[in-house]
């Protein structure tokens, strides 16, 4: 399932390599190497999905799990580009794989002619092998110029998914709480004015769920240590826990059975403008916020929270 391989796949890969270094089948990885250094740029490029693998009946396994469900409140015009706003990022952000990485929910069906792009960080695909497992799983670069390739070179009907919040929103990542790293996340903004691209605002209800984190408390070695991977590396090593592997109720690797839903709201309008002013970016910035915080409102009480329950934007 996703959360094993996405776990263990990328140590694998590094074991992989080691060996093919140590091995008499290192030329293997020479000749990889040369074709790596050709392909670099292909995450920034639109990536390389495998329709098949998008397909694969171990997804739908995994969908029903927890279970994931995708919930569409409007049509998106096939016509129409768009960058969606996933939230929370969670410790793995398991909804935004399932909805968008994978068919499993019906995607193709809810919104026909669209073609999902989620991102991720670049670094992840600096590891050989383990970068070519994310492009066949669908994913691409969450740069700038990543972002702007997708919606500029791919005609109509593209739909970039980005988890705003980031690493940083990682480590706010609680149990019955709704805290979103947004006030100062402007860039997808700017992005969507650039290309003329519509902003939509995406909540999954029980992605904090799955994954309960250690709490470290502020100034503590331990919190000190999160904060300066997440400044050296790019994400911050949450240390989190699930269920045993037999029992429920005995801490272990897998994620809990919590249901994930996840909304897709209405989309915001955005006009093309080559470069946009600090102003225009505040405005779409707002209306985004406004837009996201009306979709949770609305649909809280339906997923299980309490009408007191609010988004926390820091």
């Amino acid at each position: 399932n996703y959360f094993s391989s996405f776990g263990f796949v990328g140590p694998l890969c590094f074991l992989l390599i080691t060996w093919l270094v140590c091995s008499s089948l290192w030329p293997l990885l020479a000749l990889y190497s040369v074709w790596l250094v050709a392909d670099w740029k292909t995450p920034e490029r639109g990536g390389r999905k495998s329709v098949w693998m998008s397909k694969w009946t171990i997804w739908k396994y995994f969908r029903d799990y927890f279970p994931v469900r995708l919930h569409k409140t409007v049509d998106l015009d096939p016509e129409q580009n768009y960058i969606l706003g996933y939230h929370p990022h969670g410790i793995m952000s398991i909804g935004a794989f399932c909805n968008f990485g994978t068919d499993s929910t019906e995607f193709s069906l809810l919104f026909p002619g669209l073609k999902p792009y989620l991102t991720t960080l670049a670094g992840n695909f600096k590891m050989p092998f383990y970068r070519d497992y994310l492009l066949a799983a669908g994913m691409c670069s969450v740069t700038h110029s990543s972002i702007d390739y997708l919606l500029s070179h791919h005609g109509h009907g593209n739909a970039v998914v980005i988890v705003v919040g980031g690493s940083s929103e990682a480590l706010h990542c609680r149990k019955q709480s709704h805290i979103l790293t947004l006030k100062n996340r402007k860039g997808f903004i700017k992005k969507a004015l650039i290309n003329g691209s519509c902003l939509v605002p995406v909540y999954s209800f029980g992605e904090n769920e799955v994954l309960y984190q250690y709490q470290f408390a502020d100034g503590s070695w331990k919190k000190n240590m999160q904060e300066m991977f997440q400044q050296w590396i790019g994400f911050a090593p949450c240390v989190f826990y699930g269920q045993g592997l037999f029992s429920s109720t005995s801490k272990g690797i897998l994620p809990f059975r919590k249901p994930i839903n996840t909304v897709v709201g209405k989309p915001i309008p955005v006009p093309k403008i080559q470069k946009p002013s600090e102003e225009q970016v505040q405005k779409y910035h707002a209306l985004y916020i406004h837009s996201l915080t009306e979709l949770f409102n609305t649909h809280k009480e339906h997923f299980g929270l309490q009408k007191s329950d609010s988004l926390i934007l820091i």
